[in-house]
């Protein structure tokens, strides 16, 4: 493949992820909002997902979802391999690339897990899985300082996510439509949300590595479990679970309309691109 372009089958495979996380998220953030109004208890993404299989062609629906989990892994591995986001090859740049190995990786996992859903079985993600591999580590030399290192770099994750909903940085690969200008407050709410969950997830691995507990570990699920055992619990849990719901509309959203810049030509009009030349209009306007 040569290093300037990309095939034309990168971007369906693109499509196809993000529409796989926006179900997943759209899952866990409605019942979140189910659990913060009725005062039961939050899901994690697995078992979220297992509410899908009770729903008619369920077992359609977590094939269709695995699949596309697996096409975003995809999308990862080779948006990082061949540059396809032009990130650049700087220290920086391989750093961010670095980063979409690890989340294509995250998918990967994921995926599988809800193929093991799809074919009947018990799935293996959320908190379980969070806390089988804390007890792996935990026993080898300097296990504890190790999960500790991994809860720090999962919370490092969970301020990139609010930064780029903060600084917004994830309008540079979304298309100008009157769509994207109209939902944009509920996409930048949704990385906000998202980095949060993640911080916490984060939290919660490092106090499993100090207290050498793997059950203090967790995923998804435990993280909306301590909001909701908070003060205002339930009101902090509904807040997060709107904006949920906001990451998972982010999904759809870049799900259609998200651009491959190695695929883009020059005349593609970003979100960030028509921010930047509004500014230099109303620069010029002043001067």
């Amino acid at each position: 493949m040569p290093q300037d372009t990309a095939p034309a089958w990168v971007v369906p495979v693109m499509r196809a992820g993000f529409s796989a996380r926006a179900v997943v998220y759209a899952l866990v953030g409605g019942l979140a909002l189910t659990a913060a109004l009725t005062g039961g208890a939050a899901e994690g993404t697995t078992n979220a997902l297992a509410e899908l299989r009770r729903a008619p062609f369920g077992s359609a629906a977590l094939w269709a979802v695995a699949l596309g989990l697996l096409a975003y892994a995809l999308w990862r591995f080779l948006a990082a391999w061949y540059d396809l986001e032009r990130r650049g090859g700087d220290g920086s740049g391989l750093f961010e690339r670095g980063g979409l190995v690890v989340t294509g990786a995250i998918h990967a996992g994921l995926g599988l897990s809800v193929l093991g859903l799809a074919r009947g079985g018990s799935g293996s993600g959320g908190g379980g899985a969070a806390q089988d591999w804390t007890v792996q580590i935990l026993t080898l030399p300097y296990g504890p300082w190790i999960v500790a290192a991994i809860g720090l770099g999962t919370i490092g994750a969970g301020l990139y996510y609010m930064q780029k909903g903060w600084r917004q940085t994830y309008k540079r690969h979304i298309r100008v439509a009157p769509l994207t200008r109209k939902l944009d407050p509920a996409l930048q709410a949704g990385f906000l949300a998202q980095g949060a969950l993640i911080a916490i997830i984060g939290a919660l691995i490092i106090s499993a590595g100090f207290t050498t507990s793997p059950e203090n570990a967790g995923g998804i699920g435990a993280a909306l479990g301590e909001l909701r055992a908070a003060p205002f619990g339930r009101i902090l849990l509904g807040v997060v679970a709107l904006g949920l719901l906001g990451f998972a509309l982010e999904n759809l959203v870049e799900a259609k309309y998200r651009i491959v810049p190695a695929r883009a030509g020059p005349d593609v009009q970003t979100l960030a691109s028509r921010a930047k030349a509004e500014a230099r209009r109303q620069a010029a306007k002043a001067s």
